[in-house]
């Protein structure tokens, strides 16, 4: 089978505790040669400085580093600057983002910045740059929870591929027909860009429902039961995810997914394992 990318993402540490960790991690992920890594931001853009220094860092260590960009809460000026910035480091690859609101704004003009959506984000990151910066964005196979349809969902995942977008990465699920079903459809709109599968790996049963809660992504009810059957029984809870999600990856690797791109929450170990056991199947990556 032919090996398909992969990448993996982080989100910028806080602390000069979790700088060192984050590096540690990243050394121990960077033996398996990822495509790229890339680098989240917090609500309204709050953590931008702290992915710019870390995706620098990354650049600077010799491997491919995508930043996520969002245009909440920022102007025309501020992205601009911040794309020149990325562009004279050489950085050739963007995750463009709408970005979440920060707490307690609602949807306000003012913390929405110039632009509301992602696909004008897209649209002005191209008139800026051109074709110098490959454009990632998100898709939802199980529905943005913002999103009013299905259908609605997948004209706005559409209005970011015309704005110029090369590619998505998906939120993450653990229903492989999903993510069919979401590319069948996307297909059918004429769309063809690759869209890689977003992974998270199972590890914390209580911090994965939070999560999911958050975002939206459905946590099939077999898994949940299953999950919490274990209660705090972290060591069996690490075993089951990682039968649950190794075995997705190889159904979706098997369907052809272009490729796979790693939530790790900053962690090396479980995104290793996975990794670790489809190299053993031949599968993938």
């Amino acid at each position: 089978m032919q090996e398909q990318p992969f990448s993996i993402e982080f989100f910028p540490p806080k602390t000069a505790e979790g700088a060192e960790k984050l590096r540690i991690a990243r050394g121990k992920l960077a033996v398996l040669k990822p495509a790229y890594f890339s680098v989240t931001f917090g609500a309204g853009g709050s953590t931008q400085s702290g992915t710019r220094d870390t995706v620098l860092e990354i650049q600077r260590e010799g491997l491919n580093a995508a930043p996520h960009l969002s245009c909440v809460g920022r102007s025309r000026d501020e992205l601009r600057a911040i794309l020149a910035e990325y562009k004279s480091h050489g950085i050739r690859q963007v995750v463009a983002l709408r970005g979440d609101l920060p707490s307690g704004y609602g949807g306000s003009d003012l913390a929405s910045g110039e632009f509301s959506h992602a696909n004008e984000l897209i649209a002005f990151i191209r008139a800026e740059t051109g074709d110098w910066f490959h454009i990632e964005a998100a898709a939802y196979p199980e529905m943005h929870p913002q999103a009013k349809s299905p259908q609605e969902d997948l004209h706005n995942f559409a209005r970011k591929i015309h704005a110029g977008a090369n590619s998505a990465i998906t939120q993450y699920f653990y229903n492989a027909d999903a993510y069919f079903r979401f590319v069948d459809e996307v297909r059918k709109l004429d769309i063809n860009v690759p869209i890689v599968a977003g992974i998270m790996p199972i590890t914390n049963y209580t911090q994965l429902m939070r999560f999911s809660d958050m975002c939206g992504a459905e946590i099939p009810r077999w898994i949940r039961l299953k999950l919490a059957s274990y209660a705090d029984d972290a060591e069996s809870i690490r075993a089951f995810g990682l039968d649950v999600v190794t075995q997705m990856c190889e159904r979706l690797l098997q369907g052809g997914v272009p490729g796979l791109h790693f939530y790790t929450l900053n962690q090396a170990a479980p995104t290793l394992a996975i990794c670790q056991r489809l190299q053993l199947r031949g599968l993938g990556i």
